[in-house]
């Protein structure tokens, strides 16, 4: 952590405290000496005039607003989680469809541009070329029905919609009440009421063929009933969870699994042997299963039976596509 960057935890570790903090405390959470926690206080308080005072009765400090403002460093600071996520935003809005939501997005693409400049990253172009946001798993599509969605959820109305599943190749009308509009793996999805199934659903935006916004007030679902149906199940496939997946990666691939976020309520433990075992709780297992065969070898369903078959199947599938495909090649 170079001295930027701590000058920055230090006000933000102050600001988000309402009581004095102790010098120890500050130690540990920069992750450094007495001497530089006292030489970074004294940073603030002679270079930026910030109002840093010691409670000597409480042993901690703490900013002295009193009649004042609340104190916030000169200009536009941030680290590298809101700079990421100001650069993500940057880019999603240059990504949306040319001319959609262009009139009521530009403020915000402005205001970004803004932002990237005063912290010296020069203009949306440079910036463009000089960050990557890899965007690998979306789907290059027109997102027509975007602005309908996100006017129905926001003003809180019933949307009408013809829409064409992938999974049953067929095509449907109905109308929703819609909560949420969901961004995963770069593609958009529209978590509804379903009033035809009665259910909760979500809808690949751009898998919308029409769209009619109604003037009927939506049916508004609790966030907790929502949390639960949508957040419980792994990926984009919604349901509470029911099972859960056992996994064993290899030493090898430990390393970089052990790391990773599969699931919110994940649970991980390294074994003696260097391999690494994760639970993750899932409903649908159609996304999980794709997301274990990308590591080949390197990873062993141990529970439950039913998804260890079904992971072996597609394995012993894909050999005899090879194997036909090199007979095949023999023989010719």
């Amino acid at each position: 952590m170079n001295s930027f960057q701590r000058i920055y935890r230090l006000h933000r570790i102050l600001a988000s405290h309402r009581l004095p903090v102790s010098h120890k405390y500050l130690e540990e959470q920069l992750e450094c000496s007495r001497a530089t926690v006292t030489r970074s206080i004294d940073t603030l308080r002679d270079f930026f005039n910030a109002p840093l005072v010691y409670d000597r009765d409480r042993n901690g400090y703490h900013y002295d607003t009193r009649g004042n403002d609340v104190f916030e460093l000169p200009g536009v600071w941030f680290d590298a989680n809101e700079l990421y996520a100001l650069l993500t935003a940057q880019q999603l809005l240059d990504q949306i469809e040319p001319g959609l939501l262009g009139t009521q997005l530009k403020p915000i693409k402005d205001r970004l541009e803004k932002i990237l400049a005063a912290q010296h990253f020069g203009t949306a172009q440079i910036t463009a070329k000089r960050i990557r946001i890899l965007s690998m798993m979306g789907r290059q599509a027109e997102l027509k029905h975007f602005q309908s969605a996100a006017s129905a959820v926001l003003q809180r109305k019933q949307l009408n919609i013809a829409y064409h599943s992938r999974s049953h190749d067929q095509q449907s009308e109905r109308t929703v009440s819609p909560q949420r509009l969901t961004h995963y793996r770069d593609n958009w999805y529209l978590d509804a009421w379903c009033h035809k199934r009665n259910a909760l659903r979500s809808f690949s935006i751009e898998r919308i063929i029409t769209s009619t916004l109604l003037d009927t007030i939506a049916r508004e679902i609790p966030e907790a009933e929502l949390d639960e149906h949508f957040a419980t199940g792994y990926g984009i496939f919604a349901g509470k969870a029911t099972h859960t997946a056992i996994l064993r990666f290899t030493p090898d691939r430990a390393r970089w699994v052990a790391d990773e976020q599969w699931h919110p309520q994940q649970q991980g433990k390294p074994l003696p042997d260097g391999s690494y075992e994760l639970h993750i709780p899932y409903a649908n297992e159609t996304e999980l299963i794709m997301d274990i065969l990308k590591h080949g070898a390197a990873v062993e369903v141990i529970a439950p039976e039913r998804l260890r078959k079904t992971i072996l199947l597609n394995l012993q599938q894909a050999q005899e596509h090879y194997l036909t495909r090199n007979k095949h090649e023999n023989r010719t």
